[in-house]
């Protein structure tokens, strides 16, 4: 029977578009006909709000699975998007690493819950925190391989190689075939001549890692999830939307590569 392909999105610095990236790329991957799984580990919920759900009308959240250990099934809600479930977040993720620390297999407790829900599912995407705490390492524990967005700006790989040891540490300890499936460049701005550098920093970094397509730096972007819709819904024909369509084909066609 097959099993999903899971993606966790990862950066432990903030505001780079890493909850965009998950957001979008599920959507896309979903209305190409995947059936998709975007799980919010972040407990700001963004990625829930992102889809115009109310996080006070949440009664099953990731909380619940991680902590509580609810099933996922009694956790995952439908969204605006035919094929795309989401399993919510609330606040009260914010105290489950508290909970989570004296439990001896703490690392691997949503891989665990993940388990049974991979067979429903083509893909699953995992918004993590923007940290390296103990929610981002179940992230790392329960994905095949993760994507990285970095935002084209000054500090853009500081902190990339505190993450790319946290990747090898857990290849050693925990997830040996953990692996990096897309380093996506976002919030790009071709008039800045340091953007332009910064991208051909990242790809003499990450090689071949590196989607080609770049994300633009992009008003239709940051609007779509005050209006609890990706931009897919939005404004399909928008540069961002493109460009995430573009990288969520992209994704797709590896998957076929490597099953093919």
């Amino acid at each position: 029977m097959a099993r999903a392909t899971v993606f966790a999105v990862v950066n432990q610095k903030g505001g780079v578009g890493k909850t965009t990236t998950a957001v979008n790329l599920a959507t896309y991957m979903a209305l190409a006909g995947k059936k998709v799984l975007l799980v919010d580990l972040d407990p700001q919920g963004n990625a829930t709000s992102g889809f115009g759900i109310d996080k006070r009308s949440v009664r099953v959240s990731t909380y619940d699975v991680l902590a509580e250990h609810k099933p996922v099934a009694d956790a995952v809600i439908p969204t605006k998007v035919a094929n795309l479930a989401l399993l919510p977040s609330t606040i009260d993720l914010a105290g489950v690493d508290m909970l989570l620390l004296s439990q001896p297999d703490r690392e691997h407790v949503l891989r665990l819950a993940l388990e049974p829900a991979r067979v429903y599912f083509d893909y699953v995407l995992i918004d993590a925190p923007p940290s390296l705490g103990l929610l981002t390492l179940n992230a790392l524990v329960a994905c095949d391989s993760v994507i990285i967005p970095i935002q084209t700006e000054y500090y853009a790989l500081e902190g990339i190689s505190q993450l790319l040891k946290t990747l090898d540490l857990v290849r050693q300890q925990l997830n040996p075939n953990l692996g990096v499936a897309k380093v996506i460049l976002t919030m790009y701005d071709n008039r800045i001549r340091l953007a332009q550098q910064v991208v051909a920093e990242v790809k003499k970094f990450f090689s071949d890692k590196v989607s080609p397509t770049i994300v633009p730096r992009n008003v239709r972007l940051s609007e779509a999830p005050s209006h609890g819709i990706p931009v897919a819904l939005y404004d399909p024909r928008s540069r961002g939307a493109r460009a995430y369509y573009d990288i969520a084909m992209e994704v797709l066609e590896d998957g076929k590569k490597r099953t093919g």
